[in-house]
């Protein structure tokens, strides 16, 4: 099972692929105050829907993103929605892209849920604040635990350690202790967790439900469920979410 395909797949039905709410991120869009022909760069960039409303902005944006089917998905929604040269596509790995960007080339850097193609928080925060211009604005998603995670909880996420995330204050103070300013934060409540977390579930059984016959049906059905487990019995007292903006 192509698990590029499975994410296509469980996040379908979602406007971003993170669980914070789009009343939140449309509030946090407001506060980039962005103006006409900025430049935005989004490391990560998905299916590109963020960066796409940005556009409608009249920004110009530039997508790294390294999964050709979400390039593809990409290219589809900005059709009829924002003019060919307003938006750049860049269909690499990030920490190759990211270099070769002139110090200060971007008005705004955004990085959401993507920060391991950069090599975790901290070296994505350095990245940005090298290509985002003084005053500029870096806005972050990033993962955080709640509460220390159970062992079998990191076992059930494949193996996953602990080390790789970090409280809710510690990612505002890795950016803090570079010299970033932090403006604001927005984190996913429960409700949005499980608005996030029950349509990513409800996408796949309805998917296997109207495709009995795809070769992958049963293979999906055993991740998802095993998924929605996982999320129940750990996750959702364990994981959070947070949006993190940063003057440069």
């Amino acid at each position: 099972m192509d698990r590029n395909r499975f994410s296509a797949i469980a996040h379908s039905n979602h406007a971003f692929h993170n669980p914070i709410n789009e009343n939140k991120m449309h509030k946090m869009i407001k506060m980039l105050q962005l103006t006409p022909d900025q430049n935005v760069l989004d490391v990560g960039a998905g299916t590109c829907e963020l960066l796409i409303r940005l556009i409608e902005h009249q920004v110009r944006g530039t997508a790294i993103e390294l999964c050709d089917g979400s390039i593809e998905v990409a290219k589809e929604r900005a059709n009829g929605r924002v003019a060919q040269d307003r938006i750049t596509f860049i269909n690499e790995d990030a920490g190759v892209a990211v270099e070769c960007f002139e110090p200060g080339q971007f008005d705004v850097g955004i990085c959401i849920g993507s920060t391991h193609a950069l090599g975790g928080l901290e070296q994505t925060l350095r990245a940005l604040k090298r290509i985002v211009k003084k005053d500029g604005f870096i806005l972050i998603g990033e993962g955080y635990w709640k509460q220390r995670p159970h062992a079998d909880y990191l076992e059930a996420l494949g193996g996953a350690e602990e080390s790789e995330l970090q409280s809710h204050y510690e990612n505002v103070m890795t950016g803090e202790n570079m010299g970033l300013i932090t403006l604001w934060s927005y984190v996913a409540s429960e409700e949005d967790w499980d608005e996030y977390e029950w349509l990513y579930s409800m996408s796949v059984e309805n998917y296997c439900h109207e495709h009995p016959d795809d070769p992958d049906h049963d293979a999906m059905l055993t991740r998802i469920r095993s998924w929605r487990q996982t999320y129940l019995k750990w996750g959702r007292d364990t994981l959070g979410f947070g949006l993190y903006l940063f003057r440069n």
